[in-house]
């Protein structure tokens, strides 16, 4: 594997698809509910809405546009054509409430937002506090052929009622705007590798979320980094990959782009929490690629009929978002046949940092660095910890984890403050604690945030949720810290249930094998379902508000 890549091999991500679509203009691009759009289709549909706003009164190279969507057809549409226009893209998560989509919309300065009916409604409340003065409005059926498009339109709206009732004056149907794009000349932009492709908001768990500010540049690198990383195998023009995490999500994003790059079919799953459908989906498709989480990969692997679908051409598995945990990954192995590839990275880098090698069972670590990217533990005075080589005290080799690379994001949107509080000497400070062995690989202990005082020790939530997981009665399970009037802080368990007999006793007796006394969990919870954010990444601060006990 190359030590070093070329971040400059395209020179924006417009020059990626335009070269993508020339090579590979008959092979399928993206397949959504039916319907599939082969990469001239691609191309000619994003050339049409790029012209579309460029026509928009006040709209310019470098203004942000929105996009809050599910993944359907017209996201890769608007994504690409907002690219192409020269403008930034700010990818918005359907599911924000007023309070959150104000602020983002804010925030970024948005003049304008691509958004799905059903959802407008949201929109309507605060769009006047907002910059944005341009809508484009489009419905889940928008690009299916006819007359599947009017049905699946008239069903969503009338029969399931699942679009409130908006009204936003001068809005634009998507239809519409290409149509009116069609009928107008596109006029290429020049970009450079700096200029900002996207404001990816992080998720705010600190507070009010930030815009992370990336270039072309960092997410042509990332696609790089990442590809020569799982593509030894990868045949041009002939992979499926299967993309069930939302297109907002850096995760998806990225993945997608670098799948593209091998004029891949890429298989966009609108509601993965639908797990019959997604199974029905998979058995479809001799799919040689699939992204997820530990949570999507233990939900399919309890959905019924998934293991009987055809794994045969199944080459690359790769979990992120969160840890993937030892038993969900043993399992998906024996099911499946396939390992998950566990691999690390923030919205700040692009996100590839680290990465565990194709075809290696789980091994509890991150793995290690992608090309051209510097990892390295750091202290709280930032000074470089030695390699734990298994002897001694761990704690005094245990760090935050900071990586260096050319996917490494600007800097936070109008944020001075807080890119001042992450950027180090070229350095991202990360918010991860873990450390490196003598085999060059890492292994994230947690977030700094979420990590327990137990008596003056460290405990790590995701060690605990390891070990809870692994009975043989828990379907899924969180950890986190909660006040302690003796200790500081107790260890609370939140757990879903697979077998409705499992008892708090239960839990207790088999962590009690596995965990000293200090790490035990002192609470333990029990709920039909967990808080999750979007990608399916479960949400230890809503389980710190949960009641301590039943």
């Amino acid at each position: 594997m190359p030590a070093e890549i070329n971040p400059d091999l395209f020179k924006s991500i417009p020059d990626l698809l335009e070269k993508t679509a020339a090579k590979f203009a008959d092979r399928p691009a993206f397949h959504n509910l039916g319907r599939t759009l082969s990469y001239a289709e691609l191309e000619r549909l994003t050339c049409e809405f790029a012209a579309f706003l460029q026509g928009l009164p006040g709209m310019a190279q470098g203004d942000r546009v929105a996009i809050m969507a599910p993944n359907l057809l017209q996201y890769p549409v608007a994504l690409f054509g907002i690219l192409r226009a020269g403008m930034v893209v700010v990818n918005v998560n359907p599911l924000y409430t007023p309070r959150e989509l104000e602020h983002q919309l804010h925030d970024s300065g948005a003049k304008a937002i691509v958004i799905i009916e059903n959802f407008a409604s949201v929109l309507q409340g605060v769009i006047g506090k907002t910059p944005v003065k341009h809508v484009i409005t489009t419905q889940v059926g928008d690009l299916l052929r006819w007359p599947k498009r009017w049905l699946v339109n008239f069903v969503i709206k009338r029969v399931k009622k699942m679009v409130p009732p908006w009204h936003i004056e001068g809005s634009v149907g998507f239809r519409a705007a290409l149509a009116r794009g069609a009928k107008s000349a596109f006029k290429p932009v020049q970009l450079k590798g700096e200029d900002i492709a996207f404001l990816q908001y992080t998720g705010g768990t600190t507070g009010v979320s930030k815009g992370a500010m990336l270039s072309h540049r960092n997410i042509l690198a990332n696609l790089e980094q990442t590809g020569v990383w799982i593509s030894a195998s990868f045949k041009e023009g002939r992979e499926i990959a299967i993309a069930p995490l939302p297109m907002y999500h850096i995760f998806c994003l990225t993945s997608t782009l670098s799948f593209m790059k091998w004029g891949s079919l890429i298989v966009l799953i609108t509601n993965p929490r639908d797990l019959p459908a997604l199974v029905k989906e998979l058995g479809q498709w001799k799919f040689s690629v699939f992204t997820g989480v530990n949570t999507l990969f233990n939900g399919l692997l309890n959905a019924a009929g998934f293991d009987q679908l055809d794994f045969s051409n199944l080459k690359v598995v790769v979990g992120g978002g969160a840890a993937v945990q030892k038993s969900v990954a043993e399992r998906w192995q024996q099911v499946t046949g396939r390992y998950i590839m566990e691999a690390y990275g923030l919205t700040e880098t692009s996100p590839g940092a680290c990465a565990n090698p194709l075809n290696e069972p789980w091994n509890g670590k991150i793995g290690l660095p992608v090309p051209s990217t510097d990892v390295s533990i750091r202290d709280d005075h930032f000074n470089e910890l030695p390699v734990w080589r298994g002897e001694g005290d761990i704690e005094q080799h245990t760090g935050e984890i900071c990586i260096r690379g050319p996917q490494v994001m600007q800097g936070y949107w109008n944020n001075p403050q807080e890119t001042a509080k992450v950027m180090q000497d070229g350095w991202l400070k990360t918010g991860d604690v873990g450390h490196l062995d003598g085999e060059g690989g890492f292994t994230i202990t947690d977030r700094k945030k979420d990590m327990i005082l137990v008596s003056g020790f460290n405990v790590y939530p995701n060690e605990i949720e390891s070990v809870v997981a692994s009975h043989p009665g828990v379907l899924e399970c969180g950890a986190v810290g909660i006040p302690d009037e003796k200790t500081g802080e107790s260890v609370k368990v939140v757990i879903v249930r697979k077998d409705p007999a499992l008892s708090k006793e239960d839990i207790i007796a088999h962590c009690k094998t596995q965990l000293t006394g200090y790490k035990m969990p002192r609470h333990i919870t029990f709920r039909d379902e967990l808080p999750k954010s979007p990608i399916g990444k479960i949400l230890r601060r809503d389980l710190r508000d949960m009641p301590a006990k039943e």
